[in-house]
């Protein structure tokens, strides 16, 4: 398994959902959004899932943590809520229709979900996953070794755990309905120091 084996889609919104994140997200956060499509695709390759909307599951992740720049964060909703109509508007733009629209939406607001059924929503379910990887280190050892190390030297942590650890205590503190609660609440602070991630590379 390598990076090469999962192609960017070439498409208006998957275009336009990078040209967001780089735009608003600094390079630990940018890093993460777009490991966590890499880990995403990965997992669906190791589970068999094979009927995936790929452009689909592209835009979700990289716009999944949009909600934290400031010029998206929402006074009332939370993060997740918030980047998920990032995601609506994007593609609308793009010409997805009402439906599909909402999928965007109902994926990013899944991934700070405790655990998404895949039967239910496989792509919701692929980027729970991965985000969990990703942010609280679960089952780094479902996915090949090698493949691991080449995402993180690709795509290095930097700052993550200091970054998405402010942010989201932040989130937690001004929130206090949201699912940002519930991760600070279950340790993600401790959780993203402890990463194995964090050492692998």
């Amino acid at each position: 398994m390598r990076i090469a084996d999962f192609p960017v889609p070439d498409t208006a919104a998957a275009r336009g959902a990078l040209a967001l994140a780089e735009e608003y997200h600094s390079p630990s956060i940018l890093n993460h959004v777009t490991r966590s499509w890499l880990w995403a695709e990965a997992f669906a390759t190791v589970e068999g899932l094979d009927a995936i909307d790929h452009e689909l599951l592209y835009v979700a992740a990289m716009l999944h943590d949009i909600g934290l720049a400031p010029e998206f964060d929402n006074h009332t909703l939370a993060y997740e809520h918030a980047g998920g109509h990032v995601g609506v508007a994007l593609t609308a733009g793009a010409g997805w229709d009402a439906l599909r629209r909402r999928r965007v939406l109902d994926v990013i607001v899944e991934h700070n979900w405790p655990s998404v059924d895949p039967e239910q929503d496989a792509e919701g379910y692929l980027l729970e996953v991965a985000t969990a990887l990703d942010i609280s280190g679960a089952r780094p050892e479902a996915l090949p070794d090698g493949f691991l190390r080449e995402v993180l030297a690709e795509h290095p942590r930097l700052a993550l755990a200091h970054e998405f650890g402010t942010a989201v205590v932040d989130q937690a503190e001004r929130k206090p309905s949201s699912a940002a609660c519930r991760l600070v609440d279950g340790g993600v602070v401790r959780k993203l120091r402890d990463n194995p991630l964090e050492v692998l590379a």
